[in-house]
């Protein structure tokens, strides 16, 4: 069998346009991720982390037909309980950098999102889906296993315990309308001017028009805050909107405001 995902070989595109920095899963058409892309996916979310350039990221597919179809079943089945147990592992640390880095992430489904690659996509704040490009859901049930990149976990926070573990248990896949009625995606966008809607819509969230600071705030003032008791949750809450005021964005705001003007930002 032909091997996928060798050293050296690009499995993950990164590239930074206008505040926006887009990671591409590159391996058409179901872009299925190896040890090797989940290794690059790691590189290029933490490239995006520490670029000052970047105020959003945008993770997507390659190709047309499909988001991701999760692990590459083919590999997983040629290697040992104990590498396919260290490959999850590795798998779930970088879906908690994607959840934790402190910049507004968005999922852009651009076609199928099954198993695995709706756990990348639950990573991220927000999910964006191009209208009638395809179907979601978790159906690793039917392989004997369960959602292992944090599929659990994540799902049930977003849809509540029972729903989640209905959909998980019976392996449901479904219409990303049925996804949207759900809350399990925020937006659908028409398929012929998907790309550039994905764009303006992250460029919701970029200066000068969005103080990207507070952007980054507000999430990990929700992300960390949903796992702890609230009294905590209230305390990083506070110490946060403390750092915010004494950003310039802040300062930038509230003048724009007492001077009845559209405020510069700058995500500082």
């Amino acid at each position: 069998m032909e091997k996928k995902g060798s050293a050296g070989e690009r499995l993950v595109n990164f590239q930074v346009r206008g505040g926006i920095g887009t990671i591409e899963m590159n391996d058409p058409p179901a872009n299925t991720y190896t040890y090797e892309m989940m290794r690059q996916l790691d590189e290029a979310i933490l490239s995006a982390r520490m670029d000052d350039s970047v105020h959003v990221i945008v993770v997507r597919g390659g190709g047309e037909k499909f988001f991701s179809a999760g692990a590459e079943i083919a590999m997983l089945s040629e290697v040992t309980p104990t590498f396919k147990y260290y490959f999850c592992l590795h798998a779930n640390e970088t879906m908690i950098r994607l959840e934790q880095t402190p910049k507004l992430t968005i999922a852009a489904l651009n076609g199928h999102t099954v198993g695995g690659g709706l756990e990348i996509a639950l990573a991220c704040d927000l999910r964006v889906a191009r209208r009638d490009g395809g179907r979601i859901g978790m159906p690793e049930v039917n392989l004997g296993v369960l959602p292992g990149t944090g599929g659990t976990q994540r799902l049930s926070r977003i849809l509540g315990k029972s729903k989640s573990i209905e959909l998980m248990a019976t392996g449901s896949i479904f219409s990303f309308d049925d996804a949207l009625e759900m809350g399990l995606i925020n937006q659908i966008f028409d398929a012929d001017s998907f790309d550039d809607a994905v764009r303006d819509y992250a460029e919701m969230f970029v200066p000068p028009g969005r103080a990207s600071k507070a952007v980054g705030f507000i999430k990990r003032a929700v992300t960390s805050g949903a796992e702890v008791p609230i009294e905590s949750g209230l305390a990083l809450e506070r110490e946060l909107q403390q750092q915010l005021f004494q950003s310039s964005d802040a300062a930038e705001g509230l003048a724009a405001y007492m001077e009845k003007r559209k405020p510069e930002f700058k995500g500082k």
